[in-house]
């Protein structure tokens, strides 16, 4: 496989490139990406689905442009699929010819279930969640995969679209119940089993009305991937946007780039959720491009990673840490410290997790500067643990890399997702157990440890080394609750 792959998307509405670096074998990461407003089905719902001559004139000069920044990074492997308005156009023949004869680029129609299909192994790949159904909601249709435990189901494709409805409804004086109408009448293709209450938000519609909700919070993370939005709290916000007029959309916080499809975007979202029943929304940052992308990186896997890999944290290994024999040993000593102190401080499994995450993440932020090591970490990880780990996870794990054996502050930036992440006195467990690793660790390369838990509250660590620096450390660190701790020769 290439190592720098580029995958450009030709949608109804924009086209998009995205370059990705791979680093080892499942390790990538985005190097540049980059979208033009083509509106390639711009008059083609009223037409008879007959592309114009200007939209594709647009689209060539994006390809042309597209290809050579992609030979500027170096792409040696370049896939363009085009999706609705190209795979219902009768002379969609004319803009292949030509990109191929002006661009040097083969498009790929795919037909709508490979653009579903796309789509589910992007978000069961990449998202934090294994179960759900994804909805693409692009500008000529909307797809959704079926998703259980990381694998694809089921898929469908239905030509309900931000562009198509706009032309055909919401240009015609507002014609929302007309819409609604069309929608349900596509609706009855979707088979029975179509029902969970976890959805993926995929495509710039959802993206944007995530933000909008993420803006009105002060939510303190920026990435809209892996947020999660209650639909129960958010779906009289939805129905606001769709009945809102054109001209008052920018005042209730519409992004301009999406004031003239917003509105048909929300009532498709709205509809389907209904449908399936939804009660959260899994924001996805991911989608059409990164499941093209995967299908070639997952090739001989069945569209899935191996178990037990993750990319985000195989991309930091191969980019960012430096000896990993430390923070392999590192996790190693805070997993046993932990099993050891089970009694006193009760964390569950997912605070093993978490712990099990920062332990082996902790010295990234030295990469940059010594000096504040965990406050970059704790950025550089917040921005790095991108697929495959929930925000709260992400913040959690970020806390506990800025703050070892420290006093975590009741920091504000935590307010607004508090409810989701592990109570203070389990992260300040978790920070002090990493601090206690990292400070023992610090000391001998092959040093031999075991650690016993006395009654009453006493740890005792036992070495076949001095520890005379590590000593005075640890009588510094922040302990959660009072902790008498010795020390023994081996």
């Amino acid at each position: 496989m290439a190592k720098v792959t580029t995958v450009i998307d030709i949608g109804s509405n924009s086209a998009r490139m995205a370059i990705y670096r791979r680093t080892s074998r499942f390790a990538f990461h985005l190097i540049y990406e980059t979208k033009s407003k083509v509106r390639i089905s711009e008059g083609c719902y009223e037409s008879g689905g007959v592309l114009g001559q200007v939209p594709m004139d647009r689209a060539i000069c994006a390809l042309k442009e597209f290809v050579q920044i992609a030979k500027v990074h170096k792409s040696r492997k370049i896939f363009c699929v085009a999706t609705s308005a190209i795979r219902d156009a009768p002379n969609a023949k004319v803009l292949l010819d030509r990109a191929k004869r002006e661009c040097g680029i083969l498009i790929k129609v795919i037909d709508g279930k490979k653009e579903a299909l796309y789509g589910g192994i992007a978000c069961a790949n990449l998202s934090h969640y294994k179960d759900g159904i994804t909805i693409d909601i692009g500008g000529g249709s909307t797809e959704c995969a079926l998703i259980q435990d990381g694998k694809i189901i089921d898929l469908i494709s239905l030509d309900i679209g931000t562009i198509r409805l706009k032309e055909l409804f919401f240009d015609k004086k507002d014609n929302i119940k007309g819409a609604m109408a069309f929608i349900q009448e596509q609706f009855k293709k979707i088979p029975s089993h179509f029902k969970h209450e976890r959805v993926f938000g995929v495509g710039g519609t959802i993206r944007a009305l995530s933000k909008m909700i993420m803006k009105h919070k002060k939510y303190p993370i920026e990435e809209v991937h892996g947020y999660e939005v209650d639909v129960g709290q958010n779906l009289k916000f939805f129905e606001k946007i769709s009945q809102t007029p054109l001209d008052k959309l920018s005042e209730i916080g519409v992004p301009p780039d999406r004031i003239d499809n917003i509105r048909s975007g929300s009532l498709i979202l709205q509809m389907f959720l209904k449908l399936f029943g939804a009660k959260e929304i899994v924001t996805s940052g991911v989608g059409v491009r990164e499941g093209v992308f995967l299908s070639d990186l997952l090739r001989g896997h069945r569209n899935s990673f191996p178990k037990g890999i993750n990319p985000s944290i195989h991309c930091i290994e191969d980019r960012f840490m430096l000896d990993k024999k430390y923070a392999e040993m590192t996790r190693r000593e805070s997993l046993k410290i932990f099993d050891i102190l089970f009694p006193l401080h009760k964390l569950d499994e997912q605070c093993k997790k978490l712990l099990h995450i920062a332990s082996y993440l902790s010295s990234v932020g030295r990469i940059l500067n010594f000096y504040n090591a965990g406050h970059h970490g704790s950025y550089f990880l917040l921005n790095a643990l991108e697929y495959g780990f929930s925000h709260t996870e992400r913040m959690s794990v970020c806390l506990l890399v800025e703050y070892s054996g420290k006093k975590i502050p009741q920091d504000e930036n935590i307010r607004h997702i508090s409810d989701l992440m592990p109570k203070l006195l389990s992260l300040q467990w978790l920070s002090f157990i990493l601090a206690l690793a990292e400070t023992l660790c610090r000391s001998e390369e092959n040093m031999q440890i075991r650690y016993e838990y006395l009654k009453p509250k006493t740890l005792r660590i036992c070495t076949n080394a001095d520890l005379y620096l590590a000593k005075e450390n640890i009588i510094k660190l922040h302990k959660p609750e009072p902790l008498h701790i010795e020390f023994a020769k081996m």
